[in-house]
């Protein structure tokens, strides 16, 4: 078994909005980038590996961290497609019974044009395969969306029901990877504390 340490990036105006990201390439904001700059990791992550989603808020937060991290293309956030830059209480409120059935299906649940959490575990698995079969610890600088579809995996979370834990998007979430690149849960919200 090997660690998997997920860290989202720093928030962004458009997190501070409430909007629909997705793979809109929305920088940190100034709040973003001060909050980022006064987290440092703890010391159990010493030594990891890290990788980051092609995104630039992802990037530039792990720039922030002091990382030397190589872009994955897998750990991009989910495609929010026609609803990117959208509210979801807007988007609730144009079609409710339409986004409310959408929302339903849990894992399936996909935005027009968009990608699935279901997607997004796919696209992850061979992600996953790859960091299990190096032997090293890793880390990674993702996504919300990113990081919900590998507590799937790692519960067996349908994504219907509230999740089976609750994450602070300030924090660290710590896994552990089999050979086969399954993620178990090991613990959640692992403090950033404040280099202050």
């Amino acid at each position: 078994m090997i660690r998997l340490a997920l860290i989202r990036h720093g928030p962004t105006a458009w997190n501070a909005e409430k909007r629909l990201q997705g793979r809109a390439d929305i920088p940190l904001s100034e709040t973003g980038r001060a909050r980022v700059s006064a987290w440092r990791l703890p010391d159990e992550l010493d030594g990891v590996r890290w990788f980051t989603s092609p995104l630039t808020r992802a990037r530039d937060t792990a720039d922030l961290l002091g990382l030397t991290a190589v872009a994955a293309p897998a750990l991009v956030e989910m495609d929010f497609g026609a609803w990117e830059g959208r509210y979801l209480a807007e988007l609730r409120a144009e079609n409710p019974l339409a986004v409310a059935a959408n929302e339903a299906r849990g894992l399936d649940f996909r935005p027009p044009g968009g990608e699935s959490p279901r997607m997004v575990r796919d696209r992850l698995h061979p992600w996953l395969v790859a960091r299990a079969a190096g032997g090293v610890d890793v880390g990674a600088v993702t996504h919300k969306g990113v990081i919900r579809a590998l507590l799937t995996l790692a519960t067996g979370w349908d994504m219907i029901d509230k999740p089976p834990v609750r994450l602070d998007w300030s924090s660290a979430h710590l896994f552990q990877l089999d050979a086969s690149g399954t993620p178990v849960l090991d613990r959640v919200n692992v403090p950033l504390e404040d280099a202050g």
